[in-house]
């Protein structure tokens, strides 16, 4: 079996008399799309923020690809491939989609890169390529999470955090978000996401891990995690 590309080891953090992550330990294998689901407080965001850099840890260490990088700056982790796409999407609203897209492809990752192949690549495969020169500021709300999507991937990531992709999207903007994500890993992205939408996270998880105030209390393929008693009783409800 090939080295995970993320290795996160007794990861804890504290605010003040508040612990919200608790000792969390997992690995995610490349090429594959694992979901992070919990009640609303779980620590789902926090362990987003500790793995790219935004917080530091109290306690524990952040791998990807067998290197530390707890305690690196943001911008150092996106260059070493690490990029996080964002539930509420802040795009230059002025500017193109494809302008914004270009921005993404200009930074990120370290290396030699091709800015207008790479917003071309990024557009097609969040499928928003027939957007390309609409201002981002008439986008709908599912639109924009494409955009959003688009400018994570052309930092040329190896691995993408994907935080709540489809919150508040209908069914048809869900369906086509599950699409883009299949896509980002078919195109060998690896994927990590937030999500409370469990009929998503069940259709594309290869893998689910469940925090709850903090710990990890389950972690295991979405049909063994969606029947295990104490995700039931912690997030999914208790069943009639």
């Amino acid at each position: 079996m090939s080295a995970p590309i993320l290795r996160v080891e007794a990861l804890s953090k504290r605010f003040r008399g508040l612990l919200a992550i608790a000792d969390v330990s997992f690995a995610v294998e490349p090429g594959s799309i694992t979901s992070v689901i919990g009640p609303n407080g779980a620590g789902k965001s926090t362990l987003f923020n500790l793995v790219t850099g935004y917080l530091a840890p109290t306690a524990g260490t952040v791998s990807f690809k067998e290197r530390t990088i707890t305690g690196l700056a943001t911008n150092r982790i996106a260059e070493l491939g690490v990029s996080r796409a964002f539930q509420i999407a802040r795009p230059f609203r002025d500017l193109s989609v494809a302008e914004n897209v270009r921005i993404g492809a200009l930074f990120g990752k370290a290396g030699a890169r091709d800015v207008a192949r790479t917003t071309r690549d990024a557009l097609d495969l969040a499928g928003i390529a027939h957007l390309a020169e609409e201002p981002a500021s008439v986008l709908t709300v599912g639109q924009l999470r494409h955009l959003e999507v688009a400018r994570a991937i052309a930092t040329r990531a190896d691995l993408l955090l994907a935080d709540e992709p489809c919150a508040g999207l209908n069914p048809t903007e869900t369906a086509a978000m599950i699409d883009v994500l299949r896509r980002i890993r078919t195109s060998g992205v690896t994927v990590v996401l937030v999500e409370h939408d469990m009929p998503s996270v069940m259709e594309v998880s290869d893998r689910v891990l469940v925090l709850d105030a903090g710990r990890l209390i389950a972690d295991g393929a979405p049909a063994e995690v969606s029947k295990n008693p104490q995700v039931i009783a912690a997030y999914l409800g208790t069943p009639d």
